[in-house]
């Protein structure tokens, strides 16, 4: 799995909302919320920096795709498959 984030950084206590049912069943199944949510979290920052990313290079890809379409690729004469 990548990760995107230092596993080493301090863990920063924070406060949030959520439903109270919900807490209230997590916690009576025993379930790590905080390393739920930072599961969780670590998902979608990766997500948003794959989906960011995309959007900066595309127009990168595009023309690299374009180019590759007119003169093919180096190896193109060198591959033996």
């Amino acid at each position: 799995m990548l990760v995107c984030y230092n596993l080493d950084a301090p863990k920063k206590p924070t406060n949030l909302t959520i439903n109270s049912d919900l807490l209230y069943k997590a916690k009576n199944l025993n379930i790590n919320i905080s390393s739920v949510l930072e599961a969780a979290l670590a998902d979608k920052v990766r997500q948003k920096m794959q989906s960011d990313w995309l959007e900066e290079n595309n127009e990168s890809i595009v023309k690299y795709n374009d180019h590759v379409s007119t003169f093919g690729l180096f190896s193109d004469e060198l591959r033996v498959f």
